[in-house]
Protein backbone atom coordinates (compact mmCIF):
# COMPACT_ATOMS: atom_id res chain seq x y z
CA UNK A 1 0.00 0.00 0.00
CA UNK A 2 1.39 3.41 -1.03
CA UNK A 3 1.94 5.91 1.79
CA UNK A 4 -0.55 8.77 1.58
CA UNK A 5 2.04 11.45 0.75
CA UNK A 6 3.44 9.31 -2.10
CA UNK A 7 0.11 8.77 -3.83
CA UNK A 8 0.07 10.86 -7.05
CA UNK A 9 -3.70 10.42 -7.45
CA UNK A 10 -4.37 12.46 -4.30
CA UNK A 11 -4.32 16.18 -3.61
CA UNK A 12 -1.52 17.28 -1.27
CA UNK A 13 -1.07 20.62 0.52
CA UNK A 14 2.06 21.19 2.56
CA UNK A 15 3.81 23.60 4.89
CA UNK A 16 7.58 23.93 5.13
CA UNK A 17 9.87 25.86 7.46
CA UNK A 18 13.32 27.05 6.41
CA UNK A 19 15.87 28.86 8.53
CA UNK A 20 19.09 30.71 7.80
CA UNK A 21 21.89 31.70 10.13
CA UNK A 22 24.51 34.29 9.17
CA UNK A 23 23.73 33.97 5.49
CA UNK A 24 21.79 35.40 2.55
CA UNK A 25 18.94 33.01 1.68
CA UNK A 26 17.90 34.76 -1.54
CA UNK A 27 19.58 37.95 -2.73
CA UNK A 28 17.68 40.56 -4.72
CA UNK A 29 19.63 41.61 -7.86
CA UNK A 30 17.62 44.84 -8.02
CA UNK A 31 18.92 45.73 -4.54
CA UNK A 32 22.59 44.91 -5.04
CA UNK A 33 22.15 41.35 -3.79
CA UNK A 34 20.71 42.30 -0.40
CA UNK A 35 18.36 39.74 1.22
CA UNK A 36 14.82 40.13 -0.11
CA UNK A 37 12.45 41.91 2.27
CA UNK A 38 8.89 43.20 2.41
CA UNK A 39 9.43 46.98 2.69
CA UNK A 40 6.30 47.41 4.80
CA UNK A 41 6.67 44.64 7.40
CA UNK A 42 10.41 44.04 7.24
CA UNK A 43 9.83 40.30 6.80
CA UNK A 44 12.27 38.36 4.68
CA UNK A 45 11.28 36.63 1.44
CA UNK A 46 12.56 33.65 -0.53
CA UNK A 47 11.14 33.23 -4.03
CA UNK A 48 9.63 30.00 -5.31
CA UNK A 49 12.08 30.17 -8.24
CA UNK A 50 15.06 30.01 -5.87
CA UNK A 51 13.70 26.89 -4.16
CA UNK A 52 12.78 25.19 -7.44
CA UNK A 53 16.37 25.68 -8.61
CA UNK A 54 17.67 23.91 -5.51
CA UNK A 55 15.12 21.12 -5.93
CA UNK A 56 16.10 20.66 -9.58
CA UNK A 57 19.79 20.54 -8.70
CA UNK A 58 19.25 17.99 -5.93
CA UNK A 59 17.11 15.69 -8.07
CA UNK A 60 19.68 15.87 -10.87
CA UNK A 61 22.41 14.97 -8.36
CA UNK A 62 20.49 11.99 -6.96
CA UNK A 63 18.95 10.68 -10.21
CA UNK A 64 21.61 11.63 -12.75
CA UNK A 65 21.37 9.46 -15.86
CA UNK A 66 18.05 7.93 -14.83
CA UNK A 67 15.37 8.08 -17.58
CA UNK A 68 12.63 10.60 -16.90
CA UNK A 69 14.69 12.71 -14.51
CA UNK A 70 16.33 15.17 -16.90
CA UNK A 71 15.71 18.90 -16.35
CA UNK A 72 14.25 21.21 -18.99
CA UNK A 73 15.41 24.36 -17.16
CA UNK A 74 19.10 23.66 -16.59
CA UNK A 75 21.96 26.05 -15.93
CA UNK A 76 23.92 26.81 -19.09
CA UNK A 77 21.45 24.99 -21.38
CA UNK A 78 19.34 26.85 -23.96
CA UNK A 79 15.62 26.01 -23.98
CA UNK A 80 14.90 25.86 -27.72
CA UNK A 81 17.25 22.91 -28.39
CA UNK A 82 15.61 21.09 -25.48
CA UNK A 83 12.23 21.48 -27.19
CA UNK A 84 13.63 20.35 -30.53
CA UNK A 85 14.69 17.07 -28.93
CA UNK A 86 11.00 16.10 -28.86
CA UNK A 87 11.12 16.11 -32.66
CA UNK A 88 14.60 14.66 -33.10
CA UNK A 89 14.61 12.03 -30.35
CA UNK A 90 10.89 11.80 -29.63
CA UNK A 91 9.82 11.33 -33.23
CA UNK A 92 7.21 14.11 -33.30
CA UNK A 93 6.46 15.62 -36.71
CA UNK A 94 5.87 19.31 -37.45
CA UNK A 95 2.37 20.20 -36.25
CA UNK A 96 2.25 17.32 -33.75
CA UNK A 97 2.42 19.62 -30.72
CA UNK A 98 0.58 17.20 -28.45
CA UNK A 99 3.03 14.40 -29.29
CA UNK A 100 5.98 16.68 -28.62
CA UNK A 101 4.48 17.83 -25.33
CA UNK A 102 3.88 14.25 -24.17
CA UNK A 103 7.55 13.44 -24.86
CA UNK A 104 8.71 16.52 -22.94
CA UNK A 105 6.53 15.64 -19.94
CA UNK A 106 7.76 12.06 -19.91
CA UNK A 107 11.44 12.95 -20.35
CA UNK A 108 11.84 16.07 -18.19
CA UNK A 109 11.07 15.83 -14.48
CA UNK A 110 10.57 19.57 -13.97
CA UNK A 111 8.09 19.77 -16.85
CA UNK A 112 6.16 16.85 -15.37
CA UNK A 113 6.02 18.38 -11.88
CA UNK A 114 6.22 22.16 -12.34
CA UNK A 115 4.93 22.58 -15.89
CA UNK A 116 6.58 24.77 -18.54
CA UNK A 117 6.04 27.10 -21.47
CA UNK A 118 7.50 25.28 -24.47
CA UNK A 119 6.38 27.56 -27.29
CA UNK A 120 9.00 30.29 -26.96
CA UNK A 121 10.11 32.31 -29.99
CA UNK A 122 8.80 31.75 -33.51
CA UNK A 123 9.56 28.05 -33.76
CA UNK A 124 7.12 26.05 -35.87
CA UNK A 125 8.13 22.94 -33.97
CA UNK A 126 7.20 23.57 -30.35
CA UNK A 127 5.54 21.73 -27.47
CA UNK A 128 2.92 24.17 -26.29
CA UNK A 129 2.37 24.79 -22.58
CA UNK A 130 2.11 22.16 -19.85
CA UNK A 131 0.43 22.86 -16.51
CA UNK A 132 2.36 21.49 -13.56
CA UNK A 133 0.62 19.78 -10.63
CA UNK A 134 3.26 20.91 -8.09
CA UNK A 135 3.49 24.57 -7.10
CA UNK A 136 5.21 26.59 -4.37
CA UNK A 137 4.63 29.99 -2.83
CA UNK A 138 7.17 32.59 -1.75
CA UNK A 139 8.50 31.83 1.72
CA UNK A 140 8.06 34.65 4.26
CA UNK A 141 9.91 35.03 7.55
CA UNK A 142 7.85 34.68 10.71
CA UNK A 143 9.30 37.90 12.12
CA UNK A 144 11.09 40.89 10.58
CA UNK A 145 14.70 40.20 9.62
CA UNK A 146 17.77 42.41 10.02
CA UNK A 147 19.70 42.55 6.72
CA UNK A 148 23.35 43.39 7.42
CA UNK A 149 26.35 44.14 5.25
CA UNK A 150 29.86 43.00 6.23
CA UNK A 151 32.92 44.50 4.58
CA UNK A 152 35.54 41.97 3.43
CA UNK A 153 39.00 42.15 1.88
CA UNK A 154 40.90 39.90 -0.51
CA UNK A 155 44.72 39.82 -0.60
CA UNK A 156 44.91 39.26 -4.38
CA UNK A 157 44.08 42.23 -6.68
CA UNK A 158 42.32 41.64 -10.00
CA UNK A 159 44.86 43.30 -12.30
CA UNK A 160 48.66 42.83 -12.49
CA UNK A 161 49.10 46.57 -13.00
CA UNK A 162 47.33 47.22 -9.70
CA UNK A 163 49.81 44.93 -7.97
CA UNK A 164 52.69 46.82 -9.63
CA UNK A 165 51.27 50.06 -8.22
CA UNK A 166 51.40 48.63 -4.72
CA UNK A 167 47.74 47.70 -4.35
CA UNK A 168 47.66 44.52 -2.28
CA UNK A 169 43.98 44.08 -1.40
CA UNK A 170 40.53 44.21 -3.01
CA UNK A 171 37.54 45.42 -1.02
CA UNK A 172 34.13 43.78 -1.13
CA UNK A 173 31.07 43.13 0.96
CA UNK A 174 28.87 40.26 2.03
CA UNK A 175 25.14 40.58 2.71
CA UNK A 176 23.63 38.42 5.40
CA UNK A 177 20.84 37.87 7.90
CA UNK A 178 21.87 37.01 11.50
CA UNK A 179 18.90 34.65 11.74
CA UNK A 180 15.52 34.14 10.10
CA UNK A 181 12.84 31.45 10.14
CA UNK A 182 10.79 31.37 6.94
CA UNK A 183 7.49 29.64 6.23
CA UNK A 184 6.27 28.57 2.80
CA UNK A 185 3.33 26.63 1.37
CA UNK A 186 3.02 24.17 -1.49
CA UNK A 187 0.27 22.48 -3.46
CA UNK A 188 -0.04 19.32 -5.53
CA UNK A 189 -3.08 18.62 -7.71
CA UNK A 190 -3.96 14.96 -8.04
CA UNK A 191 -6.05 15.72 -11.12
CA UNK A 192 -3.18 17.46 -12.95
CA UNK A 193 -0.77 14.82 -11.66
CA UNK A 194 -2.84 12.08 -13.29
CA UNK A 195 -2.80 14.00 -16.56
CA UNK A 196 0.99 14.31 -16.41
CA UNK A 197 1.34 10.64 -15.34
CA UNK A 198 3.21 11.49 -12.15
CA UNK A 199 4.37 8.36 -10.31
CA UNK A 200 4.94 7.55 -6.61
CA UNK A 201 8.66 7.57 -7.45
CA UNK A 202 8.32 11.15 -8.70
CA UNK A 203 6.74 12.27 -5.44
CA UNK A 204 9.30 10.35 -3.37
CA UNK A 205 12.07 12.12 -5.29
CA UNK A 206 10.41 15.48 -4.68
CA UNK A 207 9.99 15.08 -0.93
CA UNK A 208 13.54 13.77 -0.60
CA UNK A 209 14.92 16.70 -2.58
CA UNK A 210 12.95 19.17 -0.47
CA UNK A 211 14.34 17.69 2.75
CA UNK A 212 18.00 17.60 1.63
CA UNK A 213 18.29 20.47 -0.88
CA UNK A 214 20.40 22.68 1.40
CA UNK A 215 22.84 19.90 2.27
CA UNK A 216 24.09 19.94 -1.32
CA UNK A 217 23.84 23.69 -1.95
CA UNK A 218 26.39 25.00 0.52
CA UNK A 219 28.07 28.33 -0.19
CA UNK A 220 29.81 30.84 2.05
CA UNK A 221 27.27 33.51 1.10
CA UNK A 222 24.32 31.37 2.25
CA UNK A 223 25.63 30.69 5.75
CA UNK A 224 23.79 27.83 7.46
CA UNK A 225 20.45 26.98 5.87
CA UNK A 226 18.20 24.07 6.82
CA UNK A 227 14.65 22.88 6.38
CA UNK A 228 13.21 22.67 9.90
CA UNK A 229 9.71 21.41 9.20
CA UNK A 230 7.81 19.68 6.39
CA UNK A 231 4.16 18.82 6.98
CA UNK A 232 2.09 17.22 4.21
CA UNK A 233 -1.72 17.16 4.26
CA UNK A 234 -2.88 14.38 1.92
CA UNK A 235 -6.53 14.23 0.85
CA UNK A 236 -8.19 10.93 0.02
CA UNK A 237 -9.14 12.08 -3.48
CA UNK A 238 -7.72 14.12 -6.35
CA UNK A 239 -9.68 17.31 -5.65
CA UNK A 240 -9.44 17.72 -1.90
CA UNK A 241 -11.64 17.40 1.17
CA UNK A 242 -10.92 20.87 2.60
CA UNK A 243 -9.52 24.21 1.37
CA UNK A 244 -5.75 24.44 1.61
CA UNK A 245 -5.79 27.65 3.65
CA UNK A 246 -7.90 26.00 6.37
CA UNK A 247 -5.38 23.18 6.65
CA UNK A 248 -2.47 25.61 6.76
CA UNK A 249 -4.17 27.46 9.62
CA UNK A 250 -3.89 24.28 11.70
CA UNK A 251 -0.11 24.71 11.82
CA UNK A 252 0.69 27.80 13.85
CA UNK A 253 4.07 29.51 13.96
CA UNK A 254 3.71 32.17 16.63
CA UNK A 255 5.85 35.26 15.95
CA UNK A 256 8.21 36.66 18.52
CA UNK A 257 7.21 40.18 17.54
CA UNK A 258 10.78 41.40 16.99
CA UNK A 259 13.91 40.65 14.96
CA UNK A 260 16.14 39.53 17.81
CA UNK A 261 15.96 35.75 17.18
CA UNK A 262 19.38 34.19 16.65
CA UNK A 263 18.68 30.44 16.50
CA UNK A 264 16.06 27.74 15.89
CA UNK A 265 15.77 27.36 19.66
CA UNK A 266 13.95 30.71 19.80
CA UNK A 267 11.01 29.15 17.90
CA UNK A 268 10.85 25.48 18.86
CA UNK A 269 8.17 26.02 21.51
CA UNK A 270 6.16 28.40 19.31
CA UNK A 271 5.06 25.86 16.67
CA UNK A 272 1.79 24.05 17.33
CA UNK A 273 -0.40 21.73 15.25
CA UNK A 274 -4.15 21.32 15.87
CA UNK A 275 -4.26 17.66 14.81
CA UNK A 276 -7.65 17.12 16.40
CA UNK A 277 -9.14 19.56 13.88
CA UNK A 278 -7.86 17.80 10.75
CA UNK A 279 -10.93 17.10 8.58
CA UNK A 280 -12.15 13.62 7.76
CA UNK A 281 -10.46 12.31 4.62
CA UNK A 282 -7.22 14.23 5.23
CA UNK A 283 -4.01 12.65 6.56
CA UNK A 284 -1.07 14.59 8.01
CA UNK A 285 2.43 13.24 7.41
CA UNK A 286 5.31 14.88 9.26
CA UNK A 287 8.35 14.38 7.02
CA UNK A 288 10.44 16.75 9.15
CA UNK A 289 9.29 17.78 12.58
Amino acid sequence: MTDAHLDPTRKHDYVFLIDVKDGNPNGDPDAGGMPRTDPITGQGLITDVALKRKIRNTITLVHQGQPGFEMYVEQGVALNPQIQRAYIEGGAKEGETATAQEWMIRNFYDVRLFGAVMSVGDQKKHAGRARGPMQLTFSRSIDPITPLDAGITRVAPNKPEDLAKGKVTEMGNKHYVPYGLYRGHGFYSGALGAKAKVTPEDLAAYWKALTMMFDHDRASSRGEMAIRGLYVFSHDDAYGRAPAHKLFDLIRTKPLGHSEARSWDDYTDRITIDEDKIPTGVTLTRLID
